[in-house]
């Protein structure tokens, strides 16, 4: 059985999460704030306060995932904050991660974010993949398409852990 950790595990987080766990995942989810941990809970996922602009805290919640799904495209906040989770944050991440049992990554390339930032943060994932031969995928469903927005990542989980879920 695989483990999942989703950043950002607000609404379509947590019907991702419970998609995930119906298919026998185990599914952690991320949450700026502990108050939002019980709606992680109701879900039916476990619950992890963690700050994608800290990346330590992220980097503490990977020791037994597989996967890990970014799920920042629609974040909202501070503009630099935003654009370093797309950016800096995001790219020490993805060099610490190597070294964690991660054996994939999803991020989410579309959403509300300005798009030079899912673009570059789209390619700092590509980038990460070639180098350090890790499995990735920058998602570009429109999350407004619940529907077709759950499909296109669950069908990333598979392409990246062929199956092994």
């Amino acid at each position: 059985m695989a483990r999942a950790l989703i950043v950002g595990c607000g609404c379509r987080g947590q019907a991702l999460g419970t998609r995930l766990v119906a298919a026998g995942w185990q599914v952690r989810g991320t949450t700026r704030s502990a108050g939002a941990s019980e709606d992680i809970l109701a879900a039916g996922l476990e619950a992890a306060v963690a700050d994608p602009d800290r990346v330590a805290s992220i980097l503490d919640q990977v020791g037994d995932v597989a996967l890990v799904f970014w799920l920042l495209g629609s974040a909202v906040g501070d503009p630099e904050t935003v654009a370093a989770v797309h950016g800096p944050r995001l790219e020490r991440l993805l060099e610490k991660l190597v070294d964690t049992p991660v054996r994939g990554f999803v991020y989410e390339a579309a959403g509300r974010v300005p798009r030079r930032h899912l673009d570059g943060g789209a390619e700092l994932v590509r980038a990460a993949g070639e180098r350090w031969r890790i499995p990735v995928a920058a998602v570009e469903a429109d999350p407004g398409d619940w529907e077709a927005w759950t499909e296109a990542m669950l069908a990333a989980a598979e392409r990246l852990l062929g199956g092994r879920a």
